[in-house]
């Protein structure tokens, strides 16, 4: 079968950072302005769309042939512009790309730095950024024309010749470690989730950006006249009206303003800080992400990136970043939601003191089905915990799953020894547990514990280590899990290869070290070497992108934290399997966040069967007990 490597250059009056590429192809002033292309291993050719103004009819009938598989670094970017382009929707089934498959062997997430890590002799063009920025945006509203730099413009042509070169040289250097079948049909059905889209209410998210406004405004011109004329952006001004009312502070953070808030009887000072605050919340920047990102049709496309988290293999979210949605807690969302929506600001303020709160917990309410169609929302019922039970046969906690499923009581009768029945929702205990299975199933210790804020939630810092131990104790097979990953992987580093139970298998190959897990995918680790850690004891560490700086860079690890990817991605392809099962038997999914789907279905189309189908027992995963719950709903919300 032939491959057909591509790499475009395109012009839009949108901003694809901001907007997305679905938004920015949609754009009546898009255009391509080069393509370039290749056959096999023969020689890279270029088309100048601007003078050609189409693509050859072999090209395009290529792009159309199941036969010629398509490839390209964001496979994504190429087809969507391509299908716009052409007024062609383009199948996706026969689109690979080496993006994905980067990401896959723990590579970057970019065409340069993947480029750089494996050493290739073509780099991509340095120049590339200069040169998108000369001729694929606007300036001063115009699009520059080749006439306008010549000599950039055949530097343009290089560029994009050069990518494909690159592109070409990765897919060769990676071919060893080709993208599954199954990992494949996965990209295919998440391409045909992300061209659905999800439909936006557009009046709704309107209003919310203006509602803010109006609140925003009178907000501003209340602190103004209360302060004198104190910028409340300015944190120097603010620190310093403080100061001159006798308030000796070190910053003006929002924790800061709260404890003053709470500790001072001072009414006006209380008032002055609450508008403060209050104009420090953001509550509409995910509504004007959804605004510049909706399509003409009214839906927003593009909102996952398939393996964006590239040591597990889960989705990432994009544009909106449906990945962190704030919960919503009203009681009556839908009254207030239809408030909103018919622009009655001065009855929300009347109900409700603080709006910004009001309209960011109703922001995943702007998401609606299409007419005549509803929501069904179903997740998995406490998934990272049910695999960690089943990898590591913690029994008594698998017993749970097949029972009540009660975690976070069952948790604290088995960590303090009391009957079950004896904890309750309200229940101290249950509290404790809860904090604790939070925190500790991956090694964590007191300072897990503070971090997912045990003393906010009235724990004792004296009664923090009592907690970890007991806790260790009521699961041992967890806390053996945890050293038996880690002794695995630092012998698999050393050259010796194992497997563990539930057929974990651990490996150094050609410089890096994979973890089979027992859906077959397999997680890597690259160019791992053996490091003391600051306890003196063997450690690995190995190369890869850092989570917060984004850099990449070497990074250490151990066995609890080996364990979170593995249980996240054993998760991770649950739901792939859920997501594969519902395709297939026709359920339209608009999106999934962590391990809840969202579909779009006929009314008549019962929850109960969703939940059935993802509770469905998986084969490679024989005895893991599953289970799911969900709901209906005129809107996106969580239940």
């Amino acid at each position: 079968m032939r491959t057909l490597a591509i790499d475009i250059e395109t012009y839009s009056d949108i901003d694809i950072k901001k907007a997305g590429v679905y938004a920015y192809a949609g754009s009546t002033a898009f255009t391509i302005l080069l393509f370039a292309y290749r056959y096999d291993d023969e020689e890279v050719k270029l088309i100048d769309l601007t003078e050609t103004k189409t693509l050859p009819q072999s090209i395009i009938d290529d792009l159309i042939n199941p036969n010629i598989i398509k490839t390209a670094y964001n496979a994504n970017f190429e087809r969507v512009c391509l299908s716009k382009f052409l007024n062609i929707k383009l199948p996706i089934d026969d689109w690979r790309c080496t993006a994905v498959q980067a990401s896959m062997l723990g590579l970057p997430n970019n065409l340069k730095d993947v480029a750089k890590v494996l050493n290739l002799d073509d780099q991509k063009d340095a120049k590339g950024t200069r040169l998108i920025n000369y001729f694929s945006t606007p300036y001063k509203g115009q699009r520059r024309m080749p006439s306008e730099d010549i000599i950039k413009w055949e530097e343009f042509k290089s560029y994009c010749i050069q990518d494909v070169k690159v592109e070409s040289a990765i897919r060769d250097r990676l071919s060893k470690y080709p993208i599954s079948d199954s990992e494949q049909e996965l990209y295919i059905i998440d391409q045909i989730i992300n061209d659905r889209g999800i439909k936006v209410d557009e009046v709704f998210v309107d209003n919310a950006i203006r509602f803010d406004a109006i609140h925003t405004d009178i907000c501003k011109q209340a602190f103004n006249e209360l302060t004198g004329g104190v910028n409340p952006k300015s944190s120097t001004q603010i620190k310093e009206y403080l100061i001159n009312r006798g308030l000796k502070v070190s910053n003006v953070d929002k924790s800061t303003i709260a404890d003053i808030i709470k500790d001072t009887d001072d009414k006006g000072l209380k008032q002055i800080l609450d508008l403060k605050l209050k104009l420090g919340k953001t509550s509409v920047k995910k509504y004007e992400a959804m605004k510049r990102c909706t399509c003409s049709d009214g839906r927003i496309r593009g909102l996952l990136q398939f393996y964006g988290a590239n040591r597990t293999g889960r989705w990432a979210g994009r544009l909106v970043q449906v990945h962190n949605l704030p919960q919503n807690h009203l009681d009556n969302l839908e009254d207030v939601r239809g408030l909103i929506v018919n622009g009655d600001y001065d009855l929300v303020e009347m109900l409700y003191d603080n709006i910004p709160d009001v309209l960011s917990q109703l922001i995943r309410t702007a998401f609606i089905p299409s007419e005549g169609k509803k929501f069904i929302v179903c997740d998995f019922s406490a998934i990272e915990a049910r695999v960690i039970a089943y990898l590591a046969d913690e029994k008594w906690r698998i017993e749970v799953f097949e029972t009540h499923g009660k975690i976070y009581e069952a948790s604290a009768s088995q960590m303090f020894k009391v009957p079950l029945e004896s904890i309750n929702k309200s229940s101290p205990l249950r509290q404790k547990g809860k904090i604790a299975e939070l925190a500790l199933g991956y090694g964590g210790s007191v300072g897990a514990l503070k971090q997912m804020g045990a003393i906010n939630m009235g724990l004792e810092e004296e009664e923090l280590q009592g907690l970890v131990d007991s806790w260790r104790l009521a699961n041992p097979n967890i806390t053996r899990f945890w050293r038996t990953v880690e002794k695995s992987a630092i012998n698999a580093v050393k050259g010796i290869a194992s497997i563990i139970d539930k057929g974990i298998k651990f490996k150094r190959e050609d410089g890096i070290l994979f973890i089979t897990l027992p859906s077959g995918r397999r997680l890597a680790y690259v160019k791992p070497r053996i490091v003391l850690n600051r306890f003196g004891s063997e450690s690995i560490a190995y190369e890869g992108v850092n989570g917060t700086t984004k850099v990449w860079e070497e990074i250490e690890t151990y066995g609890g934290k080996l364990v979170e990817n593995i249980v996240q991605a054993v998760a991770r392809d649950c739901l792939a399997e859920s997501i594969k099962r519902l395709h297939k038997r026709g359920y339209r999914i608009i999106f999934h966040v962590h391990d809840e789907v969202i579909l779009e279905s006929d009314k008549d189309i019962k929850v109960e069967d969703i939940e059935s189908i993802m509770a469905e027992p998986i084969k490679w995963a024989e005895g893991l007990n599953l289970s799911a719950a969900g709901f209906e709903a005129d809107f996106y919300k969580k239940d």
